[in-house]
């Protein structure tokens, strides 16, 4: 999968590293389970675990060939979103 990541305009560094997430951990989001649902405007939202036991929320738009994505932005989950995310993980036996 091609993943594309939108540039923070002052430094050109990903906008994710603002939220304090690394390029290893949205990919490792994206390929893993977890929630996919639509978001605003043709993009998505996947919820998901990294390895390492964060929980990540990773806004994206899908390529319209299928073949990448483009990260608009992606942050920890924290608080309810969290509990809410684990709670749906464990109905469905995961």
């Amino acid at each position: 999968m091609d993943v594309r990541y939108y540039k923070d305009l002052e430094t050109g560094l990903p906008h994710i590293y603002n939220h304090g997430i690394r390029e290893e951990e949205v990919e490792e989001v994206l390929r893993g389970a977890g929630d996919d649902s639509p978001a605003d405007r043709g993009s998505r939202m996947k919820l998901g675990q990294t390895s390492a036991g964060r929980y990540l929320q990773v806004i994206y738009s899908p390529d319209e060939n299928g073949v990448g994505v483009f990260v608009i932005t992606a942050f920890e989950l924290k608080g309810k979103s969290k509990k809410a995310f684990r709670r749906r993980q464990r109905r469905k036996g995961r």
